[in-house]
């Protein structure tokens, strides 16, 4: 058989298998990119809205709307049923702005006092445009309930998705993220890392290492460490627009319940420390793709 041929039938293979609804190579509408095990399939809107397990479900904390609201949407984890997950890995979401999240494992599966869910936007019942924008949220959103659902970072609200993918755990996949190893086991650059990872990772690369590309990299060619100063940095992270303003800003503010100025500090530290850390480092994964 010609290698396009098998490869062909592996891709079909795990439609089949690890999907439980096929989906049309013909579909019109908005569609949904499904990547794991070297295997992809694309969900139609349409195909989505019409599974057995679609339910109606209402946020009582809606990160996009900021108020509640009622949506069409299949679990997180009904969704990707049938694919292997390693315990270390991540759900990584990308957006049409290039936003990118990634959501861990054990949250995707956790069932006890919070459950994902993917919402769909159909074609006859449109949601309305973010407030401040011009577009909804749709056509997917990752939507999350339950009793502790306000814990979930607002950064692992993703909207305009187009994409899902099974990657190693960031600073597995992209080494040049990581502080120096020597540094001691409580030095707040450590606990820094962490934070950039969930909260400035999402928009912005660091040493060329990352998948989002909404925001400029955070080490080449010059950390922001080193053109600001601490007071007007830590002003442009808790509200931008307190420093500079342009039609097209996209960079969002931090309240203090997303983010405390306690873990605004180790952000900064981490990023003081990385500036002495500039690599342009190629190794596997660095590189956005």
């Amino acid at each position: 058989m010609p290698t396009t041929m098998i490869g062909l039938a592996v891709t079909l293979a795990f439609s089949l298998v690890a999907f439980t609804v096929p989906t049309s190579v013909w579909a019109t509408g908005p569609t949904l990119t499904v990547s794991a095990d070297g295997g992809v399939h694309i969900f139609d809107r349409d195909a989505l809205l019409a599974r057995t397990d679609v339910v109606e479900i209402t946020t009582s904390r809606d990160v996009a709307y900021r108020t509640p609201r009622t949506y069409r949407a299949v679990a997180l984890a009904k969704l990707l049923e049938g694919v292997a997950i390693p315990p270390d890995a991540v759900v990584e979401a990308v957006a049409q702005d290039g936003f990118v999240t990634q959501l861990p494992r054990d949250l995707v599966y956790a069932n006890d006092g919070i459950v994902a869910y993917m919402a769909i936007e159909a074609a006859d019942r449109p949601w309305p445009p973010i407030p401040g924008k011009d577009k909804s949220a749709g056509a997917f959103y990752v939507v999350w309930l339950g009793d502790q659902a306000s814990s979930v970072p607002t950064m692992m609200w993703p909207y305009q998705i187009v994409s899902l993918s099974v990657q190693d755990a960031p600073a597995k996949r992209w080494p040049s993220l990581a502080v120096d190893p020597i540094l001691p086991a409580l030095h707040p650059a450590r606990d820094g890392q962490t934070l950039f990872v969930n909260k400035c990772f999402t928009c912005h690369t660091m040493n060329r290492a990352g998948s989002a590309s909404a925001g400029p990299d955070l080490n080449l060619p010059m950390n922001p460490t080193e053109y600001f100063t601490d007071a007007g940095l830590r002003a442009l992270i808790r509200d931008p627009r307190s420093v500079r303003v342009w039609p097209e800003q996209r960079m969002p503010s931090f309240a203090e319940e997303d983010l405390s100025d306690e873990e605004l500090g180790l952000i900064l530290a981490y990023l003081n420390h990385m500036a002495n850390r500039k690599s342009r480092a190629t190794e596997g994964g660095s590189s956005k793709r």
